[in-house]
């Protein structure tokens, strides 16, 4: 019991003597403050936050939630062509990839694609 205690408190030893020596030996300055600083959607958080919404920034986080969907129904997608008929996933499997496509291509005609500064 009385090993256990030792080897315990040696290891708090150990651990708190390792984190005051990366805090000791860490190049922090006032200049990574501000690059440690939140920023979320486009907004700087040092002015007001009364600012009207940039309308890119949703739009191109609404393009990437569909594709993120789509990684999700294609992964299970990929394994039922294993253990199924291998035309009627294939089928389905490029009809799926076709319309994610064609609504890309919609998406970059409309010119939701481009960055307008």
């Amino acid at each position: 019991m009385l090993t256990l205690l030792i080897f315990s408190l040696l290891i708090m030893f150990i651990c708190n003597l390792m984190m005051m020596m990366a805090n000791i030996l860490s190049k922090k300055t006032f200049k990574d403050r501000e690059k440690n600083s939140p920023f979320e959607c486009g907004f700087d958080p040092k002015n007001s936050a009364r600012l009207p919404f940039s309308l890119q920034f949703f739009l191109i986080a609404i393009i990437f939630l569909i594709f993120d969907v789509e990684i999700t129904l294609l992964l299970p997608l990929i394994y039922s062509m294993k253990i199924s008929n291998f035309m009627s996933c294939s089928l389905l499997f490029w009809t799926f990839i076709i319309i994610l496509l064609l609504g890309l291509y919609h998406e970059w005609n409309q010119g939701a694609l481009n960055w307008k500064f």
